[in-house]
């Protein structure tokens, strides 16, 4: 069960936004999403809008979705008016390795098409571990993909039992070193940390691990229990039990500390990069407010502060683009306050920090307290800035709440 949709207005069918959001398009960063919704499997912690072969049927195949995708863009050509070209794309999913190098290669084709993509464009493809091979990054590179992401999770075969991972807990380290073998310019590998039973010393076995694999990027994710999902139905049960605050802090300070030891500076509260070069620039436009179209069954997209979110279904998706329709369900249109309380937000978890400029009164003297608490950084505020101390970083959202 996928999460459920934001609130919003209906979207009109045409996909046409508000002169005064396109005004700017090209001025901002601006960064095409890809949403493959397949997957082999549905991992038991996964609200995300995915589906297996069984669950679709005859309704959807990646053919029909691939078809829907190219017409999606085609619109969203026209809604632009004069697009601009991609300085970063992202394939998320869903499993997209499961299209394999061609299929991935059709997808960056159809963006490079309509778009075309700017001197130096980041091109990032999320992969499982267990659907990759040399073949299929060699693939890649040749294409002109540029980073993969690969989902390790846990280095420990309890963990990713619990988290109905079928990948074996060598699989990840050896896909990133034949990524990096392929002459793929940027690895991540992703860690969920918190799982019911993981230990300390699972822990670092994994920290280990992707230090041991080479990779110049790390996103650590605290394990959430997202109703509708497996994991929530077990815990619910008793079967599991829900993961602690405490627990979830301690092993975020292990992350960081293994992390930061090994040369990888968080930039963003949940990831790390050994440089600024390796730093995911298509994130980087989500939390600095750039633009971004979401192609793809449930993908959302936000331009010049509309904000909009695709029919998940992968048949009902193909048929509004055959019908020359918008897949869009619902958008948000964000008053000025929403677009500065969302900056506060996004921005505040980068380690660049927010402008004390962009607080009210109010949040300005807020900041203040919150420094005095440990939970901005004293010589970040004396020179304009609010920065997250490390006690700050396990707390964001409740000093999010103080800053607004």
């Amino acid at each position: 069960m996928a999460a459920a949709f934001p609130e919003g207005e209906p979207a009109p069918p045409d996909g046409a936004l508000p002169a005064r959001s396109l005004a700017g398009v090209g001025t901002r960063p601006f960064g095409v999403y890809v949403h493959v919704p397949f997957c082999a499997t549905r991992c038991g912690y996964c609200d995300f809008n995915t589906y297996t072969a069984g669950e679709l049927g005859t309704s959807a195949s990646p053919s029909s979705w691939l078809e829907g995708l190219r017409r999606e863009l085609d619109l969203a050509a026209r809604v632009l008016g004069d697009p601009p070209a991609a300085e970063t794309v992202f394939v998320g999913g869903g499993t997209p390795s499961l299209l394999g190098a061609d299929g991935l290669t059709a997808v960056l084709d159809s963006v490079r098409g309509v778009f075309g993509l700017a001197p130096g464009a980041e091109v990032t493809t999320e992969s499982n571990p267990e659907s990759t091979s040399p073949e299929f990054f060699d693939g890649l590179a040749a294409t002109g993909y540029t980073r993969v992401s690969l989902g390790m999770q846990s280095a420990a075969r309890h963990v990713l039992a619990v988290l109905d991972r079928t990948h074996t807990p060598g699989r990840a380290v050896a896909a990133a070193r034949e990524a990096r073998a392929a002459g793929l310019a940027h690895v991540n590998l992703d860690l969920i940390y918190g799982t019911p039973g993981e230990r300390p010393e699972d822990l670092a076995a994994s920290l280990d691990a992707v230090l041991e694999a080479g990779v110049d990027h790390v996103s650590a994710y605290a394990l959430i229990v997202e109703e509708g999902t497996a994991l929530a139905r077990r815990v619910r049960r008793g079967e599991l039990p829900m993961p602690e605050d405490d627990v979830l802090a301690d092993r975020y300070e292990q992350v960081d500390a293994a992390l930061t030891a090994a040369g990888l500076d968080w930039y963003e509260v949940s990831n790390w990069a050994a440089s600024a070069a390796a730093r995911c620039r298509h994130n980087l436009g989500y939390w600095l407010g750039g633009d971004w179209w979401g192609a793809g069954p449930g993908a959302h997209s936000h331009v010049g502060g509309v904000r909009w979110w695709n029919v998940k279904h992968p048949a009902r998706y193909a048929d509004l683009l055959a019908e020359g329709l918008s897949p869009a369900f619902g958008r948000e249109v964000l008053t000025p306050e929403d677009q500065r309380v969302e900056r506060i937000l996004l921005e505040l978890r980068l380690a660049g920090g927010l402008p004390v400029d962009a607080l009210t009164d109010s949040g300005r003297a807020e900041a203040g307290a919150a420094a005095a608490d440990g939970l901005l950084d004293d010589s970040a505020l004396a020179a304009g800035r609010c920065v997250l101390t490390p006690r700050g970083r396990l707390l964001a959202d409740a000093v999010v709440r103080r800053l607004t």
